[in-house]
């Protein structure tokens, strides 16, 4: 069977311009059915986040290893995908409804204990993504003001919880060589991506393996990158033959090949203007669900972003993290576009509703008595 070249290159196309549809059209869907339909799929997706961990469950694909794809009906993704766009959505309106200091202890355990729900599940196939996850989740708390004894607590018992879980599994089961069982068999991958990163630099990372492939590979796509200021040039690029699922996690290694520091900063700068904007606009938002709202997303696209490309420039172990609209994955190029559906959406609404509280106020004045002093 003979595959077209452009078959790749169609179906990312197809899934952008879906993408396009997707968030032209979600940006007329009033924010209220938003928040209401992320209560629904959160709790949709969750169900199918737990479904990836149950043991010879049919409807979970595993690739390279990874138990995180769901297939239904022909169609297979992520179900953390969706979790993670739910909840965001869900947090978001938990903490809007902050109106005194009780309040702020109540929402605070309330939205602790949704996100861990969530988190618990995507943590056994997916670290990367559940500390994302938290990192959000992190900063929405700090954006309403819940106190610092609270946040930092959490963030103290996350931080020794992992250093307990590496610990467990550097001396139980990766030194030892003995394998690990269970949800969380992914484990003794996390750790040995981790010793693999901040191990000694005595030139035994640099011997090709089946462990550290990408690593290597995308070290040499960065260094021929970064000959020139503009890179190899693009349709130039040698490492994309090599570097396994380059169209994947390590897009960003390619792109630096191909279009150098120049290509890399201006891609850097595009995601950070996606955050600068969302602070600006939200900003001037008269309501705190909308802020949170769009904060929250604005945030999970650039710090994913981020992680995305600090991984494949060698700056942090190995993740599964894509570049949001860049990495070929539909289920990714989707939901980012819902992102942004429902951020414009917001932003419109906000936007009427400024107009229509300058009108009211403008013809107040109007019929406001004139009083003459004689």
């Amino acid at each position: 069977m003979h595959h077209s070249a452009l078959g790749p290159i169609g179906q990312q196309m197809f899934f952008i311009v879906l993408g396009i549809i997707a968030a032209f059209v979600i940006q007329y869907i009033p924010s209220y059915w938003v928040r209401f339909g992320g209560y629904i799929l959160l709790g949709i997706s969750t169900l199918l986040v737990y479904s990836t961990i149950i043991p010879g469950n049919p409807l979970v694909v595993t690739i390279n290893g990874a138990a995180r794809w769901v297939r239904i009906a022909g169609i297979t993704f992520q179900p953390s995908e969706l979790a993670k766009l739910s909840l965001i959505i869900v947090v978001a309106d938990q903490l809007a409804r902050i109106r005194s200091e009780e309040d702020k202890q109540k929402y605070f355990y309330r939205t602790l204990i949704i996100s861990a729900v969530v988190m618990l599940p995507v943590m056994a196939s997916n670290l990367s993504t559940a500390v994302l996850i938290g990192l959000i989740i992190f900063c929405l708390w700090i954006l309403a003001r819940i106190p610092w004894k609270y946040t930092l607590s959490i963030v103290g018992i996350a931080v020794l919880a992992l250093v307990l879980g590496y610990c467990i599994v550097e001396f139980g089961f990766v030194r030892p060589k003995r394998a690990m069982h269970g949800p969380f068999k992914r484990a003794t991958t996390w750790v040995s991506r981790i010793d693999r990163h901040f191990e000694h630099d005595d030139g035994s990372k640099y011997v090709l393996t089946d462990d550290n492939i990408q690593e290597v590979y995308s070290s040499v796509a960065i260094a021929r990158g970064g000959t020139t200021p503009l890179g190899v040039l693009p349709g130039n690029s040698k490492e994309r033959d090599y570097l396994p699922l380059a169209f994947a996690d390590y897009i960003f290694a390619i792109i630096v090949e191909e279009s150098g520091v120049i290509g890399a900063g201006f891609l850097i700068f595009l995601y950070l203007a996606i955050l600068f904007r969302a602070c600006n606009v939200s900003s001037r938002y008269s309501d705190m669900p909308a802020m949170l709202m769009t904060m929250g997303l604005a945030l999970m696209i650039t710090c994913q972003a981020l992680i995305s490309m600090l991984v494949a420039v060698g700056l942090g172990p190995v993740t599964g993290q894509p570049l949001p609209l860049i990495s070929r994955g539909g289920t990714s190029v989707l939901i980012t576009s819902v992102y942004f559906g429902i951020m414009m959406g917001v932003s419109r609404e906000q936007k009427e509703l400024r107009e229509r509280v300058q009108e009211t106020k403008a013809e107040s004045e109007e019929d406001a008595p004139i009083v003459t002093l004689e």
